[in-house]
């Protein structure tokens, strides 16, 4: 559940949203670079959430806590920010027919597990509580409902 948590970590979320983006910039994929490095927008949502809300992390006496944090509960910021990037990587794959088919499948599958598996991970670690995690996956939905607006290409109508 550790290494599960440990993409949405400070700074190896900022690592990793790099590493993808450059590996799309290598490729002469500008467009998704961009908006992979837009993903990061992410953490400001759930900053900016955290800092309204203000809702405490579960306590030591109530949960068994793995994971010690320091900001707020509420939203779960790396349930947000998987459901923003990895979903990102999601639509970018489903996209992009010209990336090698068993690439984009390996891609797809193990973001799509990521997407799946952090609740779980941010829950057992004593990290968050359900709600925290719901909200950071409604607040990531949205996000990346917005982010997928402006990425992908508008169809004629009419």
């Amino acid at each position: 559940m550790t290494f599960i948590s440990w993409f949405g970590t400070m700074p190896y979320s900022v690592i990793t949203v790099g590493v993808v983006a450059l590996m799309f910039l290598i490729f002469r994929y500008r467009k998704e670079a961009l908006f992979t490095l837009l993903t990061l927008s992410a953490g400001v949502v759930s900053t900016v959430t955290k800092m309204l809300i203000n809702r405490p992390r579960p306590a030591k006496d109530l949960v068994r806590i793995i994971e010690v944090t320091k900001q707020q509960s509420f939203p779960s910021g790396h349930t947000l920010f998987y459901t923003v990037f990895f979903g990102f990587l999601i639509i970018v794959m489903g996209k992009l027919k010209s990336v090698n088919y068993y690439l984009r499948i390996i891609v797809i599958s193990f973001s799509a597990a990521m997407v799946l598996l952090i609740p779980f991970s941010r829950i057992y670690l004593g990290a968050h509580w359900f709600t925290d995690v719901l909200g950071g996956a409604m607040l990531g939905v949205l996000c990346l409902l917005i982010l997928g607006y402006f990425y992908l290409p508008k169809k004629d109508v009419g």
